[in-house]
Protein backbone atom coordinates (compact mmCIF):
# COMPACT_ATOMS: atom_id res chain seq x y z
CA UNK A 1 0.00 0.00 0.00
CA UNK A 2 1.28 3.46 -0.92
CA UNK A 3 1.87 5.78 2.02
CA UNK A 4 1.37 9.53 2.02
CA UNK A 5 4.00 11.82 3.45
CA UNK A 6 1.58 12.73 6.24
CA UNK A 7 1.61 9.13 7.48
CA UNK A 8 5.37 9.28 7.97
CA UNK A 9 5.40 12.75 9.51
CA UNK A 10 3.93 13.45 12.93
CA UNK A 11 1.74 16.54 13.53
CA UNK A 12 1.13 15.80 17.20
CA UNK A 13 3.28 18.75 18.35
CA UNK A 14 1.30 21.27 16.27
CA UNK A 15 -1.70 23.31 17.33
CA UNK A 16 -4.98 22.84 15.46
CA UNK A 17 -4.42 26.09 13.59
CA UNK A 18 -0.88 25.06 12.65
CA UNK A 19 -2.02 21.59 11.56
CA UNK A 20 -4.77 23.08 9.36
CA UNK A 21 -2.20 25.38 7.76
CA UNK A 22 0.26 22.56 7.11
CA UNK A 23 -2.26 19.98 5.83
CA UNK A 24 -2.54 21.36 2.24
CA UNK A 25 1.24 21.41 1.88
CA UNK A 26 3.25 18.81 0.00
CA UNK A 27 4.69 17.43 3.23
CA UNK A 28 1.22 16.08 3.98
CA UNK A 29 -0.27 15.50 0.54
CA UNK A 30 2.61 13.92 -1.35
CA UNK A 31 3.57 10.25 -1.28
CA UNK A 32 6.56 9.18 0.77
CA UNK A 33 8.34 8.21 -2.46
CA UNK A 34 7.99 11.84 -3.63
CA UNK A 35 9.98 13.30 -0.75
CA UNK A 36 13.74 13.96 -1.07
CA UNK A 37 16.24 11.34 0.11
CA UNK A 38 17.12 11.64 3.78
CA UNK A 39 20.79 10.87 3.23
CA UNK A 40 23.26 13.41 1.87
CA UNK A 41 23.09 13.66 -1.92
CA UNK A 42 24.11 15.78 -4.88
CA UNK A 43 22.10 14.21 -7.73
CA UNK A 44 18.57 12.86 -7.32
CA UNK A 45 17.40 10.89 -10.36
CA UNK A 46 13.64 10.32 -10.58
CA UNK A 47 12.62 7.76 -13.19
CA UNK A 48 8.88 7.73 -13.72
CA UNK A 49 6.21 6.81 -16.21
CA UNK A 50 3.76 9.24 -17.75
CA UNK A 51 1.49 10.71 -15.09
CA UNK A 52 3.49 9.24 -12.21
CA UNK A 53 3.96 12.61 -10.48
CA UNK A 54 7.61 13.22 -11.33
CA UNK A 55 7.04 16.76 -12.67
CA UNK A 56 5.18 17.67 -9.49
CA UNK A 57 8.15 16.39 -7.50
CA UNK A 58 10.56 18.60 -9.44
CA UNK A 59 8.36 21.68 -9.09
CA UNK A 60 7.81 21.14 -5.35
CA UNK A 61 11.53 20.69 -4.84
CA UNK A 62 12.39 23.94 -6.68
CA UNK A 63 9.78 25.88 -4.70
CA UNK A 64 11.03 24.26 -1.50
CA UNK A 65 14.72 25.02 -1.99
CA UNK A 66 13.96 28.57 -3.18
CA UNK A 67 12.11 29.32 0.06
CA UNK A 68 14.00 26.99 2.42
CA UNK A 69 10.99 24.79 3.15
CA UNK A 70 11.74 21.59 5.04
CA UNK A 71 12.36 18.80 4.15
CA UNK A 72 13.66 20.28 0.87
CA UNK A 73 16.28 22.62 2.33
CA UNK A 74 17.43 24.32 5.53
CA UNK A 75 18.62 27.43 3.69
CA UNK A 76 17.37 29.07 0.53
CA UNK A 77 19.04 28.36 -2.81
CA UNK A 78 19.60 31.70 -4.56
CA UNK A 79 20.53 30.63 -8.11
CA UNK A 80 18.53 27.77 -9.63
CA UNK A 81 18.75 26.42 -13.19
CA UNK A 82 15.63 25.11 -14.93
CA UNK A 83 16.71 22.96 -17.89
CA UNK A 84 14.32 21.39 -20.40
CA UNK A 85 14.31 20.16 -23.97
CA UNK A 86 13.25 23.60 -25.26
CA UNK A 87 12.53 26.97 -23.67
CA UNK A 88 8.89 26.36 -24.52
CA UNK A 89 8.93 23.15 -22.47
CA UNK A 90 10.50 24.95 -19.52
CA UNK A 91 7.76 27.60 -19.61
CA UNK A 92 4.76 25.42 -20.48
CA UNK A 93 5.60 22.35 -18.36
CA UNK A 94 8.08 23.20 -15.62
CA UNK A 95 6.74 26.69 -14.80
CA UNK A 96 3.13 27.12 -15.97
CA UNK A 97 2.05 23.49 -16.37
CA UNK A 98 -0.66 21.85 -14.21
CA UNK A 99 2.12 20.44 -12.00
CA UNK A 100 4.55 23.33 -12.55
CA UNK A 101 6.22 25.74 -10.17
CA UNK A 102 3.46 28.39 -10.37
CA UNK A 103 0.81 25.79 -9.53
CA UNK A 104 2.61 24.43 -6.47
CA UNK A 105 3.68 27.85 -5.08
CA UNK A 106 0.84 28.24 -2.60
CA UNK A 107 2.20 30.64 0.04
CA UNK A 108 4.02 32.90 -2.40
CA UNK A 109 4.26 32.80 -6.17
CA UNK A 110 7.47 33.96 -7.81
CA UNK A 111 7.35 36.76 -10.36
CA UNK A 112 8.04 35.81 -13.96
CA UNK A 113 10.46 38.17 -15.71
CA UNK A 114 9.97 37.43 -19.41
CA UNK A 115 12.86 39.54 -20.73
CA UNK A 116 15.35 37.87 -18.40
CA UNK A 117 13.74 34.41 -18.72
CA UNK A 118 13.66 33.78 -15.01
CA UNK A 119 11.49 33.46 -11.91
CA UNK A 120 12.15 35.79 -8.98
CA UNK A 121 11.03 35.15 -5.41
CA UNK A 122 10.59 37.88 -2.79
CA UNK A 123 13.64 36.62 -0.87
CA UNK A 124 15.84 37.19 -3.93
CA UNK A 125 16.03 33.55 -5.09
CA UNK A 126 15.98 33.16 -8.87
CA UNK A 127 15.29 30.27 -11.25
CA UNK A 128 16.66 30.83 -14.75
CA UNK A 129 15.47 29.04 -17.92
CA UNK A 130 17.79 27.02 -20.17
CA UNK A 131 17.27 24.79 -23.20
CA UNK A 132 19.06 21.65 -24.40
CA UNK A 133 18.98 23.25 -27.84
CA UNK A 134 21.61 25.74 -26.67
CA UNK A 135 24.16 24.09 -24.35
CA UNK A 136 26.46 27.12 -24.55
CA UNK A 137 23.86 29.24 -22.76
CA UNK A 138 24.98 27.39 -19.61
CA UNK A 139 28.52 28.70 -20.00
CA UNK A 140 29.15 31.45 -17.47
CA UNK A 141 26.11 31.25 -15.13
CA UNK A 142 26.63 29.71 -11.69
CA UNK A 143 24.09 27.78 -9.63
CA UNK A 144 23.53 26.16 -6.27
CA UNK A 145 20.58 24.05 -7.50
CA UNK A 146 19.16 22.73 -10.78
CA UNK A 147 16.07 20.92 -12.02
CA UNK A 148 16.47 18.95 -15.26
CA UNK A 149 13.17 17.77 -16.75
CA UNK A 150 12.79 14.95 -19.31
CA UNK A 151 16.54 14.57 -19.73
CA UNK A 152 16.03 11.64 -22.12
CA UNK A 153 14.32 13.98 -24.61
CA UNK A 154 17.12 16.55 -24.66
CA UNK A 155 18.56 17.30 -28.10
CA UNK A 156 22.20 17.81 -27.05
CA UNK A 157 21.98 15.71 -23.93
CA UNK A 158 25.65 15.13 -23.08
CA UNK A 159 26.82 18.66 -23.97
CA UNK A 160 23.99 20.29 -22.00
CA UNK A 161 24.61 18.06 -19.00
CA UNK A 162 28.35 18.75 -19.04
CA UNK A 163 27.87 22.53 -19.18
CA UNK A 164 25.43 22.34 -16.26
CA UNK A 165 27.88 20.36 -14.12
CA UNK A 166 30.53 23.05 -14.55
CA UNK A 167 28.04 25.67 -13.37
CA UNK A 168 26.88 23.88 -10.20
CA UNK A 169 29.50 25.49 -7.99
CA UNK A 170 27.73 27.85 -5.59
CA UNK A 171 26.74 27.32 -1.97
CA UNK A 172 27.81 24.70 0.52
CA UNK A 173 26.19 21.72 -1.20
CA UNK A 174 24.82 22.32 -4.73
CA UNK A 175 22.14 19.83 -5.74
CA UNK A 176 20.35 18.78 -8.92
CA UNK A 177 17.12 16.88 -9.50
CA UNK A 178 16.53 14.97 -12.74
CA UNK A 179 12.96 13.95 -13.64
CA UNK A 180 12.55 11.80 -16.75
CA UNK A 181 10.88 8.86 -18.39
CA UNK A 182 13.82 6.54 -19.10
CA UNK A 183 15.39 5.67 -22.42
CA UNK A 184 18.62 3.65 -22.89
CA UNK A 185 20.93 6.66 -23.28
CA UNK A 186 24.62 6.34 -22.29
CA UNK A 187 24.30 9.28 -19.88
CA UNK A 188 21.34 7.75 -18.08
CA UNK A 189 23.02 4.35 -17.84
CA UNK A 190 26.14 6.03 -16.44
CA UNK A 191 24.05 7.79 -13.80
CA UNK A 192 22.31 4.56 -12.82
CA UNK A 193 25.70 2.87 -12.41
CA UNK A 194 26.98 5.68 -10.16
CA UNK A 195 26.44 4.74 -6.48
CA UNK A 196 26.52 8.43 -5.53
CA UNK A 197 23.33 9.13 -7.51
CA UNK A 198 20.11 8.72 -5.52
CA UNK A 199 17.55 6.94 -7.72
CA UNK A 200 13.78 6.94 -7.25
CA UNK A 201 11.44 4.94 -9.51
CA UNK A 202 7.71 5.53 -9.90
CA UNK A 203 4.89 3.98 -11.91
CA UNK A 204 1.85 5.74 -13.31
CA UNK A 205 -0.35 3.36 -11.28
CA UNK A 206 0.94 4.92 -8.05
CA UNK A 207 -0.56 8.27 -9.03
CA UNK A 208 -3.88 6.94 -10.34
CA UNK A 209 -5.91 8.95 -7.80
CA UNK A 210 -4.73 12.19 -9.43
CA UNK A 211 -5.44 11.17 -13.04
CA UNK A 212 -8.63 11.32 -15.10
CA UNK A 213 -11.15 8.54 -14.28
CA UNK A 214 -10.77 5.63 -16.64
CA UNK A 215 -7.43 6.83 -18.04
CA UNK A 216 -5.31 4.29 -16.17
CA UNK A 217 -7.41 1.30 -17.19
CA UNK A 218 -7.60 2.58 -20.77
CA UNK A 219 -3.83 2.91 -21.30
CA UNK A 220 -3.14 -0.29 -19.39
CA UNK A 221 -5.49 -2.17 -21.71
CA UNK A 222 -3.71 -0.68 -24.71
CA UNK A 223 -0.08 -0.84 -23.60
CA UNK A 224 0.19 -2.78 -20.33
CA UNK A 225 3.13 -5.19 -20.37
CA UNK A 226 4.34 -4.05 -23.80
CA UNK A 227 7.77 -2.53 -24.39
CA UNK A 228 6.18 0.90 -24.82
CA UNK A 229 4.00 0.49 -21.74
CA UNK A 230 6.83 -0.65 -19.52
CA UNK A 231 8.86 2.39 -20.56
CA UNK A 232 6.16 5.07 -20.72
CA UNK A 233 3.83 3.88 -17.93
CA UNK A 234 6.10 2.01 -15.51
CA UNK A 235 9.26 4.05 -16.04
CA UNK A 236 11.43 1.01 -16.79
CA UNK A 237 14.68 1.27 -18.70
CA UNK A 238 14.21 -1.06 -21.67
CA UNK A 239 17.50 -1.76 -23.44
CA UNK A 240 18.35 -3.25 -26.80
CA UNK A 241 21.57 -5.29 -26.72
CA UNK A 242 23.60 -5.47 -29.87
CA UNK A 243 24.02 -9.00 -31.14
CA UNK A 244 21.10 -10.44 -29.16
CA UNK A 245 19.35 -13.44 -30.72
CA UNK A 246 15.96 -11.76 -30.25
CA UNK A 247 14.96 -8.10 -30.64
CA UNK A 248 12.44 -5.87 -28.85
CA UNK A 249 10.58 -5.22 -32.10
CA UNK A 250 10.27 -8.96 -32.64
CA UNK A 251 8.92 -9.44 -29.12
CA UNK A 252 6.19 -6.88 -29.79
CA UNK A 253 5.18 -8.62 -33.00
CA UNK A 254 4.80 -12.12 -31.47
CA UNK A 255 2.28 -11.17 -28.78
CA UNK A 256 -1.11 -12.71 -29.53
CA UNK A 257 -3.53 -13.49 -26.68
CA UNK A 258 -5.98 -15.47 -28.87
CA UNK A 259 -4.65 -18.98 -28.41
CA UNK A 260 -6.27 -21.71 -30.56
CA UNK A 261 -6.72 -25.30 -29.49
CA UNK A 262 -3.32 -26.87 -28.97
CA UNK A 263 -2.30 -30.37 -30.03
CA UNK A 264 0.50 -30.70 -27.44
CA UNK A 265 1.63 -28.75 -24.38
CA UNK A 266 4.90 -29.27 -22.52
CA UNK A 267 6.45 -27.80 -19.40
CA UNK A 268 10.24 -27.37 -19.55
CA UNK A 269 12.48 -27.10 -16.49
CA UNK A 270 16.05 -25.86 -16.31
CA UNK A 271 16.90 -26.63 -12.66
CA UNK A 272 19.66 -24.77 -10.79
CA UNK A 273 22.71 -26.55 -9.42
CA UNK A 274 22.01 -25.26 -5.88
CA UNK A 275 19.34 -23.40 -3.91
CA UNK A 276 21.19 -20.60 -2.12
CA UNK A 277 20.22 -16.91 -2.32
CA UNK A 278 22.94 -16.35 -4.93
CA UNK A 279 22.00 -19.37 -7.04
CA UNK A 280 20.64 -19.12 -10.55
CA UNK A 281 16.89 -19.20 -11.07
CA UNK A 282 14.99 -22.33 -11.95
CA UNK A 283 13.69 -21.83 -15.47
CA UNK A 284 10.09 -23.07 -15.87
CA UNK A 285 8.41 -22.31 -19.20
CA UNK A 286 5.23 -23.73 -20.72
CA UNK A 287 4.67 -23.95 -24.47
CA UNK A 288 2.34 -25.66 -26.91
CA UNK A 289 1.85 -26.23 -30.62
CA UNK A 290 -1.35 -25.99 -32.67
CA UNK A 291 -2.55 -28.02 -35.65
CA UNK A 292 -0.94 -25.58 -38.08
CA UNK A 293 2.51 -26.01 -36.55
CA UNK A 294 2.50 -22.65 -34.75
CA UNK A 295 4.33 -22.66 -31.41
CA UNK A 296 2.74 -20.86 -28.45
CA UNK A 297 4.67 -19.77 -25.35
CA UNK A 298 2.05 -19.91 -22.61
CA UNK A 299 3.70 -19.09 -19.30
CA UNK A 300 6.95 -18.32 -17.51
CA UNK A 301 6.93 -19.53 -13.90
CA UNK A 302 10.70 -19.25 -13.35
CA UNK A 303 11.80 -18.16 -9.87
CA UNK A 304 14.76 -17.97 -7.48
CA UNK A 305 16.02 -19.12 -5.07
CA UNK A 306 14.53 -22.49 -5.90
CA UNK A 307 14.83 -25.60 -3.72
CA UNK A 308 14.22 -28.92 -5.50
CA UNK A 309 10.83 -29.66 -3.94
CA UNK A 310 9.73 -26.06 -4.62
CA UNK A 311 10.52 -26.05 -8.35
CA UNK A 312 9.07 -29.54 -8.70
CA UNK A 313 5.77 -28.47 -7.11
CA UNK A 314 5.58 -25.33 -9.22
CA UNK A 315 6.24 -27.22 -12.45
CA UNK A 316 3.71 -29.90 -11.55
CA UNK A 317 1.08 -27.27 -10.68
CA UNK A 318 1.64 -25.63 -14.08
CA UNK A 319 1.46 -29.06 -15.74
CA UNK A 320 -1.99 -29.72 -14.25
CA UNK A 321 -3.27 -26.16 -14.80
CA UNK A 322 -2.45 -26.24 -18.51
CA UNK A 323 -3.31 -29.95 -18.91
CA UNK A 324 0.13 -30.54 -20.36
CA UNK A 325 1.36 -33.75 -21.97
CA UNK A 326 4.67 -34.02 -20.13
CA UNK A 327 7.49 -32.24 -18.33
CA UNK A 328 10.82 -31.84 -20.15
CA UNK A 329 13.66 -31.60 -17.64
CA UNK A 330 17.33 -30.86 -18.26
CA UNK A 331 19.42 -33.32 -16.22
CA UNK A 332 22.95 -31.98 -16.76
CA UNK A 333 23.05 -30.51 -13.25
CA UNK A 334 21.14 -33.12 -11.26
CA UNK A 335 21.09 -36.29 -13.33
CA UNK A 336 18.43 -38.79 -12.25
CA UNK A 337 17.75 -36.67 -9.17
CA UNK A 338 15.67 -34.28 -11.26
CA UNK A 339 13.19 -36.93 -12.36
CA UNK A 340 13.21 -38.45 -8.88
CA UNK A 341 12.25 -35.14 -7.25
CA UNK A 342 9.32 -34.73 -9.64
CA UNK A 343 8.23 -38.35 -9.09
CA UNK A 344 8.34 -37.86 -5.33
CA UNK A 345 5.85 -35.00 -5.63
CA UNK A 346 3.60 -36.68 -8.23
CA UNK A 347 4.55 -40.09 -9.64
CA UNK A 348 1.89 -39.87 -12.37
CA UNK A 349 3.52 -36.94 -14.19
CA UNK A 350 5.50 -38.12 -17.25
CA UNK A 351 9.01 -36.72 -17.50
CA UNK A 352 11.33 -36.63 -20.49
CA UNK A 353 14.96 -36.19 -19.48
CA UNK A 354 17.14 -34.14 -21.83
CA UNK A 355 20.85 -33.54 -21.68
CA UNK A 356 22.71 -30.59 -23.21
CA UNK A 357 25.61 -31.61 -25.45
CA UNK A 358 26.02 -28.24 -27.17
CA UNK A 359 26.48 -24.68 -25.95
CA UNK A 360 23.48 -22.60 -24.91
CA UNK A 361 23.74 -20.23 -27.87
CA UNK A 362 23.98 -23.08 -30.39
CA UNK A 363 20.86 -24.67 -28.91
CA UNK A 364 19.05 -21.33 -28.95
CA UNK A 365 19.86 -20.38 -32.56
CA UNK A 366 17.30 -22.71 -34.22
CA UNK A 367 14.62 -21.44 -31.84
CA UNK A 368 15.49 -17.81 -32.61
CA UNK A 369 15.18 -18.73 -36.30
CA UNK A 370 11.64 -20.04 -35.67
CA UNK A 371 10.73 -16.64 -34.22
CA UNK A 372 12.17 -14.88 -37.27
CA UNK A 373 10.12 -17.18 -39.52
CA UNK A 374 6.94 -16.17 -37.66
CA UNK A 375 6.37 -19.66 -36.27
CA UNK A 376 6.16 -18.77 -32.57
CA UNK A 377 3.67 -16.61 -30.65
CA UNK A 378 3.52 -15.44 -27.03
CA UNK A 379 0.11 -15.81 -25.42
CA UNK A 380 0.93 -13.29 -22.66
CA UNK A 381 3.29 -10.43 -21.88
CA UNK A 382 6.24 -12.30 -20.37
CA UNK A 383 8.41 -9.36 -19.38
CA UNK A 384 11.21 -11.16 -17.52
CA UNK A 385 11.52 -13.90 -20.12
CA UNK A 386 11.55 -11.39 -22.98
CA UNK A 387 14.12 -9.21 -21.20
CA UNK A 388 16.41 -12.23 -20.96
CA UNK A 389 15.81 -13.18 -24.60
CA UNK A 390 16.67 -9.66 -25.81
CA UNK A 391 19.83 -9.65 -23.69
CA UNK A 392 21.08 -13.08 -24.78
CA UNK A 393 23.98 -13.15 -27.26
CA UNK A 394 26.58 -15.76 -28.18
CA UNK A 395 28.52 -14.46 -25.17
CA UNK A 396 25.61 -15.08 -22.82
CA UNK A 397 23.76 -12.50 -20.74
CA UNK A 398 25.28 -9.10 -20.04
CA UNK A 399 25.04 -9.86 -16.31
CA UNK A 400 27.15 -13.00 -16.68
CA UNK A 401 24.42 -15.10 -15.05
CA UNK A 402 22.91 -18.26 -16.49
CA UNK A 403 20.03 -17.68 -18.98
CA UNK A 404 17.67 -20.01 -17.14
CA UNK A 405 14.44 -18.68 -18.66
CA UNK A 406 15.89 -18.84 -22.16
CA UNK A 407 17.15 -22.37 -21.53
CA UNK A 408 13.70 -23.54 -20.44
CA UNK A 409 12.12 -21.83 -23.44
CA UNK A 410 14.57 -23.54 -25.80
CA UNK A 411 13.95 -26.97 -24.27
CA UNK A 412 10.17 -26.55 -24.53
CA UNK A 413 10.10 -25.38 -28.15
CA UNK A 414 12.83 -27.83 -29.17
CA UNK A 415 10.70 -30.69 -27.90
CA UNK A 416 7.58 -29.44 -29.68
CA UNK A 417 9.18 -28.63 -33.02
CA UNK A 418 11.70 -31.47 -32.87
CA UNK A 419 8.96 -34.08 -32.54
CA UNK A 420 6.99 -32.34 -35.28
CA UNK A 421 9.96 -32.50 -37.64
CA UNK A 422 10.75 -36.15 -36.92
CA UNK A 423 7.33 -37.49 -37.97
CA UNK A 424 7.44 -39.95 -40.88
CA UNK A 425 6.94 -38.33 -44.28
CA UNK A 426 5.99 -39.85 -47.64
CA UNK A 427 8.44 -39.06 -50.41
CA UNK A 428 7.60 -39.57 -54.06
CA UNK A 429 10.57 -40.87 -56.03
CA UNK A 430 10.38 -40.19 -59.77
Amino acid sequence: MLKTAQESWSTTNLSLQEAEAVYPEWICQGRVTQLPPRSEWQTWLILGGRGSGKTRMGAEWVNGVAQAYRPFATRASCNIALVGETLGDVREVMIDGPSGIMKVSRAERPRYEMTRRRLLWANGATASMFSSEDPDSLRGPQFDAAWCDELCKWKNVQETWDMLQFGLRLGLSPKQVVTTTPRPLPLLKHMLADPAVQVRRMRMQENAANLAPGFVSHVNNLYGGSRLGRQELDGELIEEREGALWSRILMESVFSPDVPELKRVVIAIDPPASATKKSDACGIVAAGIDEHGMGWVLADDSFAPAKPHEWARRAIALYHRLKADLIVAEVNQGGDMVAAVIAAEDPHVPVRKVRANRGKALRAEPIAALYEQGRVRHAARLAMLEDEMCDFTHNGLSSGRSPDRVDALVWALSDLFGRLQTRPRVRVVG
